[in-house]
């Protein structure tokens, strides 16, 4: 699937903290945006261990974004929060690896492999900082 409830929370925490300077902790997040702490919790490790968010330990520790705005691609908030890129098939990227290995005779992979082109294309040029300003690219 392409979007599930991991990536919209990373998206709504990624907006909520865009628009503060220093980093927030889980809880605030949590409560701020009404998203369980514990599943937040690994989203937001997840963004981290992808390097969109920086994450400091301590008393006033938390996650801050690691990049401005306009680096940080819609298809890299996919990828950060489901650790695998955006899916639109469950289908091998190339006819060669095809796992039922009817690669070669498949006459819908060119299709489906087409869309994933045009949809990695659509949401790689989509950044936070267009979300946020609601200037999403057409």
């Amino acid at each position: 699937m392409l979007f599930t409830k991991a990536s919209e929370y990373a998206l709504l925490s990624l907006i909520y903290m865009a628009q503060k300077p220093i980093p927030q902790d889980v809880d605030k997040i949590s409560n701020e945006i009404k998203i369980s702490k514990s599943f937040l919790a690994k989203i937001l490790q997840n963004l981290a261990k992808f390097g969109i968010l920086n994450s400091y330990k301590g008393a006033n520790g938390g996650f801050i974004l690691a990049k401005d705005i306009a680096e940080i691609s819609l298809k890299d908030i996919i990828e950060g929060a489901e650790k695998h890129a955006p899916a639109v098939y469950e289908c091998s990227i190339s006819r060669d690896d095809c796992k039922k290995g009817i690669g070669d005779i498949c006459q819908i992979w060119s299709i489906f492999n087409n869309l994933q082109i045009q949809v990695d294309a659509i949401l790689g040029e989509i950044t936070l900082k267009d979300i946020i300003e609601k200037q999403v690219v057409k």
